[in-house]
C-alpha cells in the first residue's frame, strides 16, 4: 500500500492527519496538473481544494486496483471536467488578479520545476493542445505510467499508446521551433 492510500485510510478511520498528510504531499501537483486543464492557477487551486473536499465529505472508497495518486488524479480531472462543462468560457479575470495569479504560478513553477529542462519542457507544454499537455504533465512532472495516465484520463490502452505518441511528437516539433533539442523524447 502507498503512503497516500495509508494516509487515506487513517483519515477515513478517524485520524485527521491523515487528511493533512495527503493534503501536504499531493496538493502541488494537483494545481499544476489542474491548472493544464483549466488555464488559470486561481481555477486551479479552487478544484484541488474542492478535490480535497470531496475527499472529506463523500469520503469515496479507495479500492486498490490503482496507485493512490493515479485514483486522486482521476477525482481531480472529473472535478476540472465538471467545473470546465459548467463554465465552458471559463472565468474572467480583473488584472489585479492576473498580476497575482502570475506571480503565483511563478512561485509555484519554480518549487515544481527545479531543473531547466523541465522549466523548458513545461513552457513548450503550454503550447500544446490541452489534451497533449495533461498526458505529457501526468507522464512527464507526476511520473505516472502509460497505464496510469490512462486511468486518470478515461483512455484505452491503445488510445493513450496513440495520444502519447502524438503529443511527444507534437512537444518535440514545438522544442525544435524554440532551437531546444531534447533527445530523450
Amino acid at each position: 500500500m502507498d503512503q497516500g492510500a495509508s494516509s487515506y485510510r487513517r483519515f477515513l478511520e478517524g485520524d485527521d492527519g491523515g487528511m493533512v498528510e495527503l493534503i501536504r504531499d499531493y496538493k502541488d501537483g494537483l494545481i499544476f496538473y489542474l491548472s493544464s486543464i483549466t488555464g488559470s492557477i486561481h481555477t486551479a487551486e479552487e478544484l484541488m481544494e474542492e478535490t480535497f473536499v470531496k475527499l472529506a465529505i463523500r469520503r469515496p472508497r479507495f479500492s486498490g486496483g490503482s496507485a493512490f495518486k493515479t485514483w486522486l488524479y482521476a477525482i481531480a480531472r472529473n472535478v476540472a471536467m465538471d467545473w470546465l462543462r459548467k463554465n465552458p468560457k471559463g472565468r474572467t479575470v480583473s488584472m489585479e488578479e492576473l498580476g497575482d495569479s502570475l506571480a503565483e504560478e511563478a512561485s509555484l513553477e519554480r518549487s515544481l520545476l527545479l531543473e531547466e529542462r523541465a522549466v523548458i519542457l513545461h513552457r513548450a507544454m503550454q503550447k500544446l493542445r490541452p489534451e497533449y499537455a495533461q498526458v505529457l504533465h501526468l507522464i512527464y512532472f507526476e511520473e505516472f505510467t502509460n497505464a496510469q495516465a490512462a486511468a486518470v484520463l478515461h483512455k484505452g490502452k491503445r488510445q493513450m499508446e496513440n495520444l502519447t505518441c502524438r503529443a511527444r511528437k507534437s512537444l518535440r516539433e514545438e522544442l525544435e521551433r524554440e532551437g531546444f533539442v531534447y533527445e530523450a523524447l
